[in-house]
């Protein structure tokens, strides 16, 4: 079975790997491309856009794609729009993982948004240091709140055209762990965190600092995705796609009347 995973994740990632020890698939595993040194699963690889939901089932189509897992980041919300629009036209199965997000427990103290625009207003007025662990694309919004002095933490370097002036751009890949992640906002004198609730482990040690540090996060809200059949880890994601291999070869049976 020829499956497109629209990768980006530990999850895509993970998925991509299992199928690689699968004699019964054979996957292809997607990037957008926007980091520099991803990390490629054994399996063949496509890097890039595809030009838009038309594009993506064109290609589908040429590709005789039997089956479609949307492995992108929780954020990835046009990318999803796209899988989702393209399957549809195909009638081609697709699949979304969608890792669970995180929740506020009692000594956690929120403060939810719906997008980073609203989380750079969300800082008020006051300057405060802060720290932004959002990734790169999305730092220029914060340009318009200048009075803070902020700490970017991502995997790539944004441009420096969108970092707000003064701040300190921290390269560095997760996952991370407690204790450093406290040392690093002790040293640096965070008062206030950024982050999308991007939910998994990997990055979950910066909530759980935070928590233990008494400091507050303002955390964006995931966009809203296209309603598709979802699971929320890979063995999930597996045990479908066993299930459509399973059913096609007892459609192929009938068919051979055997």
């Amino acid at each position: 079975m020829r499956v497109l995973i629209l990768g980006g994740t530990a999850e895509g990632y993970a998925l991509a790997e299992a199928l690689a020890r699968d004699a019964r698939f054979a996957p292809v595993y997607s990037l957008a491309g926007r980091t520099q040194s991803p990390r490629l699963p054994s399996v063949s690889t496509r890097v890039g856009g595809f030009g838009g939901a038309a594009g993506l089932a064109a290609w589908i189509g040429e590709q005789g794609i039997e089956a479609i897992v949307d492995a992108t980041h929780p954020f990835a919300a046009r990318m999803s729009a796209n899988a989702a629009v393209a399957a549809a036209r195909l009638q081609t199965p697709l699949l979304r993982v969608d890792r669970a997000e995180w929740v506020a427990e009692p000594a956690d103290d929120w403060r939810v948004v719906e997008t980073v625009g609203a989380a750079a207003a969300a800082l008020g007025a006051e300057p405060r240091k802060v720290f932004l662990t959002i990734g790169r694309t999305d730092v220029a919004a914060f340009k318009a709140a200048p009075q803070h002095s902020y700490v970017i933490r991502a995997v790539d370097a944004p441009g420096s055209a969108e970092v707000p002036a003064g701040a300190l751009v921290i390269l560095e890949r997760g996952p991370f762990d407690v204790a450093r992640e406290i040392d690093l906002m002790r040293m640096r004198g965070i008062e206030v965190i950024v982050s999308k609730n991007s939910g998994g482990e990997a990055a979950l040690p910066k909530i759980v600092a935070a928590r233990q540090l008494g400091i507050p996060v303002v955390m964006i809200a995931r966009p809203p995705k296209p309603v598709v059949p979802v699971c929320s880890d890979v063995a999930s994601a597996v045990q479908w796609l066993q299930a459509r291999v399973l059913s096609a070869h007892g459609r192929e049976i009938s068919e051979r009347g055997v």
